[in-house]
C-alpha cells in the first residue's frame, strides 16, 4: 500500500476518533423493524458525505419511507424499503448486505448508453490474437499505436505485469502513441492507480484531494488532504509520450480516480462519454440485525479540488458515442475516433518532421 495510503488512512482514523468520542449519547438501537431503519438513517446520516452535492434532505427523506416501517414489517419488506431509502442517494457506491440480498443503485450506469462491446473489440479490431497479463489485453495496433485494455482494478496490478507490457509495446515494437482503453471498469483498488500512474509521469504530482468527516452535520468535513502520486522506480520503464484514453458510463469509482488524475496530464486525452462518477472512499458499518451498510463517506477531488462524484467528461472536442447497431456491425466509433486522431497527428508530424503532440479541440 502506497505512503499517502497509509498517511489518510492514520489521519481518518484520528478524525473518527474525535467524532466518535464527541458524542454525549449513542442511542440503543433495538432489533426491530423501526430500531434497522433509525440505524440506518442516522449512520447513513452523520457520515455521507454528498447530501449538499447532490441537494437531500436527508431527514425529510427518511420521515417519507419510515412512515411504511411498523412493527410486523416483514424482514424482505424492511430490507426493499430501505433499500429504496438508500436509492434516493442515486449512490453506485451505497450497498445494504443482507444474508439473501445486496441491495445495488444501477441507474447511474443503466440510463446511458454502454458504448462498448467486449466480442467487437476482440474480433474485429484484435483479431483474437492479443498478448494478456494479470487480466490486461494489449497489441500492437497498426501505425505504431500501441493499445491496453483494462476490464477491472479488482485485483493488484503488479509492476512486473506492467514490465511485461511496455517491454513489448515500447521496448520492442516502438510504439508512437498509446490508447488506454477502460470501458466496463467498475473500479476496485485505488492503490492501482498509483501504480499505472507512475508509468506516465518523470515527477511527483498532485492528483487530487481527500477529506473525511469530522462530525454528523452535512458540512462537518476535514480540511483536504493532497494526493500525491510519484514516478515509478528509475529502473522501470515509463512512457512520457501521448495517451488516449477510452471511457464509458460504466467506468466507475477506482476507474473513474484515475481518468480524473490522467486527465490533469498535459499528454493524456480523454475520448468517448462521460464516466459514471463514483469520487467518494467508502465507509462500512452493521445494523443491529447483522446486515451491512456500505456508503461514500470520504470525497476525493481532482488536481483543481473540483468534485468527481458526478463523473469525469471527455476532453474537448473528443466526445464520442457508439450505437449498438454499429457494435454489433463490428464498427467501435469510440476506439475508431482515437486511431484516426493518431493517424492524422502522426501523418502531419512527419510531413513537418516535428514532434507529434495530441491536439486540443
Amino acid at each position: 500500500m502506497t505512503r499517502y495510503i497509509y498517511s489518510f488512512l492514520i489521519v481518518l482514523m484520528l478524525g473518527l476518533g474525535c467524532f466518535l468520542t464527541s458524542c454525549q449519547d449513542v442511542p440503543d438501537y433495538k432489533d426491530t423493524p423501526q430500531g434497522n431503519f433509525d440505524a440506518l438513517a442516522d449512520i447513513v446520516g452523520q457520515r455521507y458525505c454528498y447530501f449538499k452535492e447532490k441537494g437531500i434532505n436527508w431527514d425529510e427523506t427518511c420521515a417519507r419511507y419510515r412512515s411504511r416501517v411498523t412493527s410486523d414489517t416483514k424482514q424482505l419488506d424492511l430490507f426493499n424499503i430501505m433499500s429504496s431509502l438508500l436509492d434516493e442517494l442515486k449512490d453506485g457506491h451505497v450497498n445494504l448486505s443482507s444474508r439473501f440480498s445486496t441491495s445495488y443503485y444501477r441507474k447511474w450506469w443503466s440510463d446511458y448508453p454502454q458504448n462498448f462491446n467486449l466480442r467487437t473489440l476482440q474480433q474485429y479490431y484484435l483479431d483474437f490474437d492479443y498478448m494478456q497479463v494479470n487480466g490486461m489485453s494489449y497489441k500492437m495496433l497498426p501505425d505504431s499505436i500501441g493499445y491496453i485494455y483494462i476490464p477491472s482494478f479488482s485485483n493488484p496490478i503488479s509492476e512486473s505485469s506492467l514490465d511485461y507490457i511496455f517491454a513489448v509495446l515500447y521496448g520492442v515494437e516502438k510504439a508512437k502513441g498509446m490508447i488506454i482503453d477502460i470501458r466496463n471498469n467498475g473500479g476496485g483498488l485505488l492503490t492501482n492507480i498509483n501504480t499505472l500512474v507512475g508509468r506516465f509521469i518523470d515527477k511527483e504530482i498532485c492528483g487530487g484531494y481527500i477529506r473525511h468527516k469530522t462530525g454528523p452535520d452535512p458540512d462537518s468535513f476535514s480540511e483536504s488532504y493532497k494526493i500525491t502520486y510519484k514516478p515509478a522506480d528509475s529502473n522501470r520503464i515509463r512512457y512520457i509520450g501521448p495517451i488516449i484514453i477510452l471511457t464509458n458510463r460504466s467506468c466507475y469509482s477506482a476507474a473513474n480516480n484515475f481518468v480524473a488524475v490522467m486527465k490533469s496530464l498535459p499528454n493524456v486525452r480523454i475520448c468517448g462519454s462521460r464516466t459514471g462518477g463514483g469520487g467518494g472512499l467508502p465507509f462500512s458499518s452493521e445494523l443491529p440485525n447483522g446486515w451491512a451498510i456500505r456508503f461514500s463517506a470520504c470525497p476525493i477531488t481532482d488536481s483543481e479540488d473540483q468534485a468527481t462524484e458526478f463523473g469525469i467528461d471527455p476532453s474537448p472536442g473528443y466526445e464520442v458515442d457508439c450505437t449498438d447497431e454499429e457494435l454489433a456491425q463490428g464498427k467501435d466509433a469510440i476506439l475508431d475516433f482515437a486511431i484516426d486522431v493518431y493517424r492524422r497527428v502522426f501523418e502531419e508530424a512527419d510531413k513537418k518532421n516535428v514532434t507529434y503532440t495530441l491536439p486540443r479541440r
